[in-house]
């Protein structure tokens, strides 16, 4: 392994062994408090334009397999580990960490004290960050990380978006092998595809839906014209306010069809509402986020990944909040009980993570089946 480097913007300098691709790499610096799962964590879209930072000690332990992938290929541009596993222990494991970021062209650095970045991080929030491999100087990052845009203001859902509309009818794979129960397709749904995770759409095809994805950018009256029994907000990266046309056309599309929105989906659907988002200090990104759902009492345990959210404030008067955060009472879901719609911060679809709200689509198929 060879020297590496992560500088923060602030001029915080962390000194390890790089690993993975041999390249530099520029980022907003955030860190997950999963166990595992990085590999649906390297894969999820949402994290476009981030390095991330896994504050549990050993990575890399069970490998990593095709299954488990969210996306096609890695969208972070960076990982940090404190202890980074060479050798994993895992009957699904097709490759080795390292080995998988070498061929995706991700950097990473691992022996650093991650509970030193991750407490500086809680306290000082979330910021670009620079990571270089061999003899760089440490300033010279500290100033391409000083110099890089932040998140707030990027369109970055557009950029990851699909091009053209494609159908998916796969749904979840048995973790065993088994082959997948059938399918019998009972709605037809148009998902808005902001940077949407694969295990999102099995979960769609696991309540008998049939799923046509489409871009970010494609125009409500094309969704309308395939007359659907349901829309789908995805999640997605960057900052909800800058997706282009987004907030527009769902505000169009309220009140038409059932809609259910997930992470930025629940984002755009507030600003569709005239609700506001803000940039947090640093986000949460975990598998074990408290949330209660205000019209029963339950408390979930939930898998989340966002930056925003959204001001409760602003939604006086335009929607009902479902769900807050026990940790900070960040709003975690809404409700438009007469527009038919309704969304949570959080991720239902928890690959990885708790299976707690799981519960969600199905209450969408509810909606889809009473309209």
């Amino acid at each position: 392994m060879t020297r590496a480097v992560l500088s923060l913007a602030d001029g915080t300098v962390f000194e390890g062994r790089g690993f993975g691709a041999e390249v530099d790499a520029i980022g907003e610096v955030v860190f997950n408090t999963s166990i595992l799962g990085y590999q649906e964590i390297l894969t999820d879209p949402s994290y476009v334009g981030q390095i991330v930072t896994m504050a549990y000690p050993e990575m890399g332990n069970v490998g990593v397999n095709d299954q488990d992938q969210e996306a096609p290929r890695p969208h972070a541009v960076g990982m940090v580990v404190r202890s980074l596993t060479e050798r994993p222990s895992n009957w699904r494991s097709e490759d080795g960490l390292d080995s998988y970021l070498k061929k995706n062209g991700i950097a990473a650095i691992e022996g650093i004290d991650t509970r030193k970045l991750v407490r500086h991080l809680r306290n000082r929030g979330s910021q670009m960050g620079a990571l270089g491999h061999g003899n760089i100087r440490p300033s010279a990052l500290v100033e391409r990380a000083a110099s890089a845009h932040g998140m707030e203001g990027l369109d970055l859902a557009t950029g990851v978006s699909t091009k053209t509309p494609y159908e998916w009818i796969k749904p979840t794979p048995q973790v065993f092998g088994e082959p997948a129960a059938a399918t019998q397709f009972r709605f037809n749904v148009v998902a808005y595809d902001y940077g949407l995770k694969r295990s999102m759409l099995q979960f769609l095809v696991d309540i008998g839906a049939r799923v046509t994805v489409v871009p970010s950018t494609f125009p409500a009256w094309e969704v309308l014209a395939k007359k659907p029994d349901g829309i789908f907000l995805a999640n997605g990266p960057g900052d909800p306010a800058a997706v282009k046309g987004a907030e527009k056309t769902v505000a169009s599309l309220i009140g038409k069809v059932p809609i259910f929105g997930i992470c930025l989906g629940h984002q755009i659907l507030a600003l569709a509402l005239g609700g506001r988002t803000y940039k947090m200090k640093f986000g949460h990104r975990g598998a074990n986020q408290p949330v209660k759902d205000l019209t029963t009492g339950r408390v979930e345990i939930t898998a989340q990944n966002h930056g925003f959210a959204v001001d409760e404030a602003s939604l006086k008067g335009k929607a009902q909040v479902t769900h807050i955060n026990l940790n900070d009472r960040t709003v975690e879901g809404l409700v438009v009980p007469d527009g038919r719609a309704f969304s949570v911060q959080y991720h239902p679809e928890s690959s990885p993570g708790p299976h707690d709200a799981r519960h969600l689509f199905w209450r969408f198929a509810k909606l889809m089946a009473e309209s």
